[in-house]
């Protein structure tokens, strides 16, 4: 099943049952907590409600795939051709992770907002693993899963180096600029893949061109090991999600970063393409 989180003119967000090919979205009654949980264990399309007629897909807006009262877990340093060709850098001895602030998200077709602090706008192409259920099982991390999004973590990368001396890298200035991290277009619930930590070919594209093209398959730690680590140091909750890290490509590497009205494409197979436009260098 897909799963999004829409607008439909002036109503309120909701959540939906998505059918690309007939352009239709069907609203869910009851709130994400009250099903999600249900459809992470298998239930399938039994545990929703559906309310109302059919809203044509064409016609909403398509919203990030997360409520307001969520976390974004961000795992960096996961794929070892990244760290190598982009920053130099060997596989550090355990995962990495870190928050990302919500007012960052934007939808499947929202426009990348140009920070006016950064010279180096960057891309990452990730998958992103959708938590249903909070009862996370530490022998069984992927039992939690409803499914998958696509995610691109849009990072100043100078304001990502200007951390103090002896301090580290500014990862929330660099991560968590307002209205610049594509997610969606929706969840694509996990029984849709193979059993496990889904193998699948990620492409990220700048005005057609491709910048990123790589596999999941090759992630240092998979999702239920990424899952575990952030378990065992802060739970997560019904509807967070975890970023798991961006395959070689982007542009820390090699120097094309992004610029004002560039179009810039992730895609995941499997799951869809978020089509993002880069604004104008905003002022504030």
């Amino acid at each position: 099943m897909k799963l999004a989180r829409c607008s439909y003119f002036e109503t309120g967000p909701f959540w939906a049952l998505v059918d690309p090919e007939r352009d239709e979205v069907h609203a869910i009654s009851g709130e994400f907590s009250s099903w999600a949980p249900a459809v992470a264990k298998g239930a399938g399309i039994s545990a929703l409600r559906l309310s109302g007629a059919a809203l044509p897909l064409s016609k909403v807006r398509l919203l990030p795939p997360i409520e307001p009262v969520n976390r974004v877990v961000v795992a960096g340093a996961n794929y070892a051709k990244h760290l190598a060709e982009d920053f130099g850098l060997s596989s550090p001895a355990q995962p990495v992770a870190f928050l990302k602030a919500y007012g960052a998200l934007i939808g499947a077709h929202d426009p990348i907002r140009y920070p006016p602090l950064t010279k180096e706008l960057d891309h990452e192409v990730e998958l992103v693993a959708v938590i249903g259920n909070a009862e996370v099982d530490l022998e069984d991390p992927l039992a939690c899963v409803l499914g998958y999004t696509v995610g691109n973590d849009v990072s100043a990368r100078d304001l990502q180096r200007s951390g103090p001396a002896g301090i580290g890298m500014d990862l929330f200035a660099a991560k968590s600029q307002d209205r610049t991290t594509g997610l969606g277009p929706w969840i694509v619930t996990k029984d849709e893949f193979q059993v496990g930590s889904p193998k699948l070919r990620l492409i990220l594209k700048v005005n057609g061109e491709t910048r990123q093209d790589g596999s999941t398959a090759e992630m240092t730690w998979d999702v239920g090991q990424l899952i575990r680590f952030v378990q065992q140091r802060s739970s997560f909750a019904c509807g967070d999600v975890l970023f798991t890290g961006s395959p070689a490509g982007v542009g820390m590497g090699t120097g094309l970063f992004l610029n004002p009205g560039d179009v810039v494409e992730a895609t995941i197979e499997g799951i869809g393409t978020l089509r993002n436009v880069v604004s104008e260098k905003s002022r504030v």
